[in-house]
């Protein structure tokens, strides 16, 4: 994974913000200035962004029994209660595979892996 991606992934901010990170020579990858974006960081190099470690959460999915009444999106433009509304802070970087309608109850999965959804 590219390293704009990886920092992405991490939470530091857009793909393209993570990419003037980089050329702003912020980002080290075990101890040395980066500024090569095709720079693919293996699971096993420290990358830092302004001396503070990187860590790119582990995948994983969660299965959520959505209730009718709840919409299956982040943010509803109607100000309805999501899906999103029910989990714990901690899940806040997932993303639903799929949807249900709002008035529609059933299993919902939640992952933060984006290839496992691609293929489901």
């Amino acid at each position: 994974m590219r390293l704009n991606r990886f920092l992405a992934a991490a939470g530091v901010g857009s793909r393209r913000h993570c990419d003037e990170l980089i050329a702003a020579s912020r980002v080290t990858i075990n101890g040395k200035v980066c500024t090569n974006f095709s720079a693919q960081p293996s699971a096993h190099d420290h990358v830092k962004v302004d001396g503070k470690l990187v860590r790119v959460a582990p995948a994983f999915t969660i299965v959520l029994h959505k209730p009718a009444g709840f919409v299956s999106t982040r943010k509803d433009e109607q100000a309805r209660d999501t899906v999103f509304d029910l989990l714990p802070q901690k899940f806040s970087r997932l993303f639903n595979i799929g949807r249900l309608d709002a008035q529609t109850e059933g299993l919902l999965l939640l992952t933060n892996d984006g290839e496992l959804a691609q293929r489901l």
